[in-house]
């Protein structure tokens, strides 16, 4: 387990602050940094998540239409 003295030393708060600085500047859900941060643990938070926020944005994995597309979706059926 990684101890919050490292998440501090990196320039983050908490492994919380640190995950959601990841949201941020990658564009990601947060829900997905979550999950993804679970499955890899946290001895991999600077290492094997990154990589994997990275490999999964260059496949398309997070499209940043859908929510665009939704909107239009909401604006449809509501008459606008």
């Amino acid at each position: 387990m990684i101890s919050v003295e490292v998440y501090q030393e990196n320039g983050y708060d908490s492994r919380e602050d640190y995950l959601n600085s990841l949201s941020e500047d990658y564009g990601v859900p947060i829900d997905a940094v979550y999950a993804l941060a679970d499955v890899l643990g946290p001895d991999e938070d600077f290492d094997g998540l990154v990589s994997n926020l990275q490999d999964a944005l260059c496949g398309g994995w997070f499209d940043e239409t859908e929510e665009d597309d939704d909107d239009d979706e909401d604006a449809d059926e509501t008459g606008s």
